[in-house]
Formats: structure tokens, sequence, C-alpha cells
């Protein structure tokens, strides 16, 4: 079992600030770890949610509402779809009625390359928490927020 105390050899003040700190540590330790899975794949865990906020919405989505259903809520979000789409895996489809909005929609290789990714790759990230360790885990965090 990790120790963030010997992991990053220091000592805290308090519980506190040692939580604080092991918070952000493992946020980065998951950031990380999601780089490197999805490297192979040729996107990032950003384009990732994307494509996953599309395949479950089983239709075309407004840019905006995508953008507020993301975990990573950057302001590039137009840019990761651009990308995206470059690369065939989204497709933009223009309003009839208004110019100014687009919908975003998953094409068929966006989805076989969601195939292609382990549903499981994240579940590896908790695999030594119990189901009851899990929900405490978020219950706290949620606190936390």
């Amino acid at each position: 079992m990790g120790d963030i105390s010997k992991d990053i050899n220091s000592s805290f003040a308090n519980n506190k600030l040692k939580a604080l700190i092991n918070v952000m540590y493992t946020s980065n330790w998951i950031t990380n770890h999601q780089n490197n899975f999805f490297k192979p794949f040729g996107i990032s865990p950003q384009q990732y949610n994307i494509l996953r906020i599309l395949k479950g919405a089983k239709s075309s989505l407004k840019v905006q509402t995508i953008k507020e259903r993301m975990i990573d809520r950057a302001p590039n979000a137009t840019r990761l779809m651009d990308k995206l789409c470059a690369k065939g895996l989204i497709e933009r489809i223009p309003c009839e009625s208004d110019r100014r909005v687009v919908f975003i929609e998953i094409t068929k290789k966006g989805l076989e390359l969601l195939d292609a990714i382990a549903d499981d790759f994240d579940v590896q990230l908790v695999k030594n928490l119990t189901e009851e360790e899990a929900g405490q885990l978020s219950d706290l965090l949620d606190k936390m927020r």
C-alpha cells in the first residue's frame, strides 16, 4: 500500500494538509496513467471523454452540451474536437435553423476506436479498493468539493 509521506519524502503538519497533498498527488498519478494508456490510440484522455459522451448520447449533441458534460472542462474543447474531426472520429453537423449552432456526432470509426479501448482500463486504477471503500472515497471527495 502506498504512503504519501514516503512517496514524496515529506511529513505534514496535520492530516488535512496531508489529505490535500495526497489528492493532488493522486490526481497527477491518474493523469499520467491515462496519458500513457491513451498514447498508443492517438488520443488524449479529454478526447476519450468527448467520444464517450457522444457514444452515450446516442445522437448528435451541441458543442456547448459536450463542454458541460466533460470531466475536465478545459477551454480548449473546441480544439480537441477539431483534432477528433481531423482523425475522422467525429463529424460536425451544422444546424439548419441557426448557423451559429453546430452539432457533433461520433462516426463509425470513433465507435470502433472506443470498442478497441478496454472498458475496464480505469478500473485498474481502483483495483485495490473494495466496493465499500470506493463509495466512501467518492463520498469524501464530494464532501471536499
